[in-house]
């Protein structure tokens, strides 16, 4: 085959064939009479598989040795097979990450789903109600709670309460002291205490809160921001408030953006809309 049948088959282009010639990652082929390269299904599998092996992360030079040593029969060193399994664990790595970012997307869906809830309505409440769910109300919803109160007062109306609530994590407030939150009167709720009262956004923090959460009335937006709980790691105190340090943060990254497109929901701020012909045309 010619160069070009190679390439299309290898999924590069020709350019990326002579590349990984010159580097010497390929042996140089074969010539016919008339100069033009010649190619064998054998140079197609070697290529294929070095490919294969640098979408897994090893350089051109690692992968070539790898490939060879395949062809010849030899064992891989333990260095390339350390490698490989570094990279398995790095693709397994990106794999959670996309989930996690698959996952925030969806949130971030139905947040801005929620943008007409109350547009063209007068009806609008004093207070935009939100309640965070999450397993104890030790931790995480409770930081939720004192950090929405904070940021989004007064347009807000923040609640917390737990499936299986226990006593407020000394920790958490010990994180929300260091931003100037006093938090050491909070008391953890069963979410069984709020099931008469009405709420705009119902917003779980943890997998099986959501699947325990109780139906409650009315119509709401229910978003779910899974975070993992600080409460259950171990380790010296230290340790253990960096992962409070760790919720807090990743509750105001989301509660930022959150708090400005409730505002925008619910009427409190002017709907986003796109630029006006007038206005396009002036930037154009």
């Amino acid at each position: 085959m010619n160069i070009s049948t190679l390439a299309r088959r290898a999924g590069i282009s020709p350019s990326g064939v002579r590349w990984y010639e010159a580097a010497g990652v390929l042996p140089p082929p074969v010539r016919r009479d008339n100069g033009y390269r010649e190619y064998s299904d054998e140079d197609l599998s070697r290529l294929t598989l070095i490919l294969a092996l640098r979408r897994l992360g090893l350089t051109p030079a690692e992968a070539g040795r790898l490939v060879d040593r395949f062809i010849e029969g030899e064992v891989p060193d333990v260095t390339l097979a350390a490698t490989l399994e570094h990279q398995r664990r790095e693709i397994a790595r990106q794999r959670e990450d996309l989930d996690r970012l698959e996952v925030e997307l969806v949130d971030l869906e139905r947040t801005l789903a929620a943008v007409d809830l109350y547009r063209g309505t007068d009806a609008r409440p004093a207070a935009i109600s939100v309640l965070f769910v999450c397993n104890g109300n030790s931790a995480r919803s409770q930081m939720a709670e004192a950090l929405l109160a904070r940021f989004g007062r007064p347009d807000f109306d923040a609640l917390s309460a737990g499936t299986r609530p226990r006593r407020v994590h000394p920790l958490a407030v010990r994180a929300l002291a260091e931003v100037g939150v006093d938090w050491h009167a909070a008391r953890a709720k069963s979410v069984m205490e709020l099931v008469d009262r009405r709420f705009d956004y119902v917003i779980t923090l943890s997998n099986s809160a959501r699947e325990e959460c109780p139906s409650l009335p009315g119509p709401h937006s229910s978003l779910h921001w899974h975070l993992e709980d600080p409460s259950t790691i171990e380790g010296s105190e230290e340790h253990r408030m960096e992962a409070f340090r760790a919720t807090r943060t990743e509750l105001t990254t989301r509660l930022r953006p959150f708090i400005e497109i409730a505002r925008r929901a619910a009427g409190l701020l002017p709907a986003v809309d796109g630029p006006s012909p007038r206005s396009a045309g002036a930037t154009a």
